[in-house]
């Protein structure tokens, strides 16, 4: 019986290694996330007990590496100094303790990719991300376009140091507005981490990434007096961000933790915890270092609040791609301030991963303190059936799989949830912009018939009799939306494009496609996987999924129909009209002489020039309303010395004319 069980540890300990390992490298490598960080922490913790209570620790055991190996696809360097991940602890308690009567500085524990920088003569030479912990891979002109990363420094020695790159939680929500809910990046970790790596720099400038310095690994000659704090004053003297940190002592730790966690629900910068460091570096240092951790820092995570429920239902959601994605629906209960009744369950994987099963009592929790998440299933009665037809048409559905990742599909191309879905794009503001056409109008009006593909928008005179009898409509609702579908006949190419919602096609991608093909729509139908690929800021994937889209027959037919609906205006590139070209632009606030931000964005477009939504040292102006706020950007622009301008000083200086009349 005895050697059963030792037996029943070592299976369990294999399998927590694999398990872990297939985790880390989807997460670190893949930039995909398989299981939720409160489940990796539960399993990680269950086999490090195994490992000391056995003795028995694997050679692919996850307490003894760091990490993945880096992708191929960037140059590779090898660390002057290994990158240990931290210790960590949820005991509040345990973390005073640890201070042992030691000053110590507490920080956020950032949720990006950490970089080490290297300067020498004021300039930087060299970046690299942390990779697996000693081996990195080298992403210098990137990081040249991280929006808050000074190029030149006043010190004239060699200096390395590390920090965090992050994509900030509003800037991307603003990535993602573009982009259908399908394609969505799923968190700002994940896209600061594809972000950083790529090979074309001009695509990591678009993103928005910034950089917050954590740790000072040397500076040549200088002195800090033995003390951290100091080195983060001479790095702020730099001109580097620095991660929000404080002093602390057994007295008031726990006060300044409580600060700290008073901001997480507000805070823009990603982060998923805390980081304690003794203040004293030769003390730190001293103290040496396990296998796998340094013993100067520790890391802190706010234990997640659980709340126990009842599984009432799974809801299968579909999308316009025909992915059926479960929504587990259960008892409202109360979390972190909000009450919260639903959970993504993401896709097939993990709910059989969760073993659902309806009544079952589960424990949910929020990600970060923001993102409802199920943690564990106390029941696992596993009776949730995969539905074999889609909720929305009835059709067959189908699991694939795709990067080791099962998810169910609807297989029927017709399924009124992709019209919708579909229909709901093509009417959007970035799209036809098309108003009156709510998400439940375009269904009632599928579900009749009135529409069945995007010519027949530019027909509902056929249905009027039937249309203004309908619910909430009437001879004047009715009247209203025939003059919006009107109005939406003159339009641009890119509209279009990114309209017909073909996958991994944005708003972005449209406008650069229509360019580089000088908005010739039978050139764009005729281009090739190959020829699409060797424009910049596409690639293999979007350049297939263009192609797909543009060789079906049936696209093909529907995509001509919809053209004789339409009337495209082709802007016309005059001699002397790109008076803008070179100059970068950012906008904010609310605007006098333009309906919206989008238009005036348009018009700078037009004229050669660009609109980003960060101020950096590249910014020509910033465009505001409020010259005298206090904003960040205003505040950004000041320090840099960009100049600040009303919509109205702006176009007298430009020689832009208004869109719409005072």
């Amino acid at each position: 019986m005895e050697n059963d069980m030792e037996y029943q540890k070592l299976e369990r300990i294999k399998y927590l290694s694999d398990t872990l390992n297939e985790a880390s490298k989807a997460y670190y490598v893949q930039d995909r996330e398989i299981m939720s960080n409160l489940e990796y922490d539960s399993l990680y913790d269950e086999l490090q007990a195994l490992e000391q209570e056995t003795g028995v620790v694997l050679s692919n055991s996850p307490t003894i590496h760091v990490g993945y190996e880096a992708v191929d696809e960037l140059p590779k360097e090898r660390h002057e100094t290994p990158m240990l991940s931290l210790d960590k602890t949820k005991d509040r308690e345990a973390l005073r303790d640890w201070l042992q009567g030691n000053k110590a500085i507490l920080s956020w524990k950032l949720d990006g990719l950490t970089i080490v920088l290297t300067y020498r003569e004021g300039r930087l030479v060299k970046a690299v991300t942390r990779g697996n912990g000693e081996i990195g891979e080298v992403i210098t002109n990137n990081a040249k376009t991280f929006v808050n990363l000074p190029l030149g420094i006043p010190f004239q020695g060699e200096l390395t140091l590390r920090g965090e790159a992050v994509i900030s939680y509003s800037d991307f929500e603003e990535i993602n507005r573009g982009i259908e809910e399908e394609s969505k990046y799923k968190n700002p970790r994940n896209l600061c981490s594809g972000s950083v790596r790529q090979l074309n720099n001009e695509i990591t400038a678009q993103r928005n990434v910034r950089f917050y310095a954590f740790a000072l690994v040397s500076a040549e000659g200088e002195n800090f007096n033995n003390s951290r704090e100091a080195q983060f004053i001479f790095l702020e003297q730099q001109g580097f961000d620095v991660v929000e940190h404080y002093l602390v002592t057994e007295e008031n730790i726990l006060d300044i933790l409580e600060q700290f966690e008073q901001k997480v629900s507000s805070h823009d910068i990603p982060s998923d915890g805390l980081v304690l460091t003794y203040e004293d570096i030769a003390y730190g240092q001293s103290l040496g270092r396990t296998a796998k951790f340094p013993r100067h820092s520790i890391a802190f995570k706010w234990a997640d609040e659980l709340r126990e429920t009842v599984l009432k239902e799974i809801e299968w959601s579909a999308s316009r791609t025909g992915l059926i994605n479960p929504v587990a629906i259960f008892e409202p209960v109360e979390l972190e301030g909000t009450t919260v009744s639903r959970a993504s369950v993401h896709n097939i994987s993990i709910l059989k991963g969760l073993q659902l099963g309806i009544g079952d009592h589960i424990t949910v929790y929020k990600a970060n303190m923001i993102i409802p998440q199920i943690a564990e299933n106390l029941t696992c009665s596993n009776t949730v059936v995969i539905p074999k037809q889609c909720p929305v048409c009835g059709e067959e559905t189908q699991v694939r799989q795709v990067n080791e990742v099962s998810s169910l599909y609807c297989t029927n191309e017709k399924c009124p949830a992709k019209q919708i879905k579909a229909f709901t794009l093509f009417v959007s503001r970035d799209a036809m912009n098309i108003d009156g056409l709510s998400e439940a109008t375009l269904e009632k009006f599928i579900d009749r018939g009135f529409i069945q593909e995007f010519a027949d928008l530019f027909h509902l005179e056929r249905h009027r009799d039937k249309i203004v009898e309908l619910e909430g409509f009437g001879e004047r609702s009715y009247q209203k939306l025939v003059d919006g579908v009107e109005r939406a006949r003159n339009t641009t190419l890119p509209r279009v494009i990114y309209g017909l919602g073909i996958e991994n096609i944005g708003v972005a991608n449209a406008k650069m496609l229509c360019k580089y093909f000088e908005y010739d729509l039978k050139q764009m139908q005729e281009a090739d996987v190959e020829s699409l690929s060797a424009i910049d800021g596409v690639g293999e994937v979007i350049a297939t999924a263009f192609v797909n889209y543009m060789q079906d027959e049936d696209n093909l037919r529907k995509m001509n129909a919809l053209m004789e609906e339409l009337k495209i205006e082709v802007p016309k590139v005059e001699e002397g009209s790109q008076t803008l070209s070179g100059l970068n632009f950012v906008i904010t606030g609310s605007l006098k002489f333009f309906a919206n931000r989008n238009d005036l964005k348009e018009i700078i477009e037009q004229k050669g020039g660009k609109v980003t939504g960060s101020v950096t040292s590249k910014t020509t102006c910033l465009i505001n309303n409020d010259v005298a706020s206090t904003s960040s950007k205003n505040k950004k622009a000041r320090d840099l010395g960009v100049a600040v301008l009303s919509e109205e000083d702006f176009m007298a200086q430009y020689g832009i004319e208004a869109a719409i009349q005072q």
